[in-house]
């Protein structure tokens, strides 16, 4: 169809209609849904990683199947090179999955250090694959004192600068020291009922993105652009 001709600015080349077609491909992945989940502390008894391992099993009994990266050993940004063991297992499972898990402390009312540091290690493009584009999110927080929502509103700042579908629930637990049995299980709460919910709407986000995530993400400005300066703009390797 035509440009309207009081869109002169308009690249008629690369302008798209959106395509409810597309949206509802014929052909769905009938694999279980491919989860990854980060959390941010490395203590002995880390309470985000309670949290997280809480919320893979929630994920395994919704038929997902779930992969926990142990952050321990990873180095700072830039601090090693791109082939490093850590970093390198981080980007593929990165790549592997379709949806994440980011559970973090609040620390001095922000997410922790070793949370940030793995998501600057995930790159927004590898060559022509961007590791976290389209792909579902869910953002949880731990904190000590009284509920919070410092680290949970900027991990959804993070996840909309990767261009991920953050789902609008998320979980915060207050108090987290009193919330875990001595086991490391999580104890029955509103706090759980929580994590329930959050876990089940980002499997449904999953289910129902996964098959036209790239088409969701495709943009206008970008279509406009050469892969090569593309891929110059998004590694920003200037800075």
């Amino acid at each position: 169809m035509p440009t309207s001709p009081d869109l002169p600015h308009i690249d008629e080349a690369h302008f798209r209609q959106p395509d409810v077609h597309q949206l509802a491909p014929a052909q769905r992945a009938t694999h279980a849904p491919r989860i990854l989940l980060l959390y941010g502390s490395v203590r002995e008894r880390s309470y985000s990683r309670l949290l997280t391992e809480e919320a893979a099993r929630l994920l395994q009994a919704m038929s997902a199947e779930t992969r926990i990266y142990d952050p321990r050993g990873l180095p700072l940004p830039d601090d090693a090179p791109e082939d490093h063991p850590k970093v390198a297992q981080l980007r593929a499972l990165a790549q592997w999955s379709e949806g994440m898990v980011w559970c973090s402390p609040e620390r001095h009312g922000a997410m922790t250090g070793i949370m940030k540091a793995q998501l600057d290690w995930i790159p927004l493009a590898v060559g022509s694959v961007r590791p976290t584009q389209g792909k579902t999110l869910a953002v949880m927080e731990v904190s000590g004192g009284s509920q919070s929502f410092n680290a949970v509103n900027q991990l959804r700042v993070l996840g909309r600068w990767m261009r991920m579908i953050t789902i609008p629930n998320q979980s915060s637990v207050a108090k987290a020291f009193m919330e875990f049995e001595d086991n490391g299980r999580m104890k029955p709460s509103p706090y759980y009922d929580r994590v329930v919910d959050v876990m089940e709407e980002l499997v449904k986000f999953t289910l129902l993105t996964r098959d036209c995530a790239g088409y969701l993400v495709d943009r206008y400005s970008e279509r406009r652009e050469s892969a090569q300066a593309l891929s110059a703009r998004v590694n920003l390797r200037s800075i």
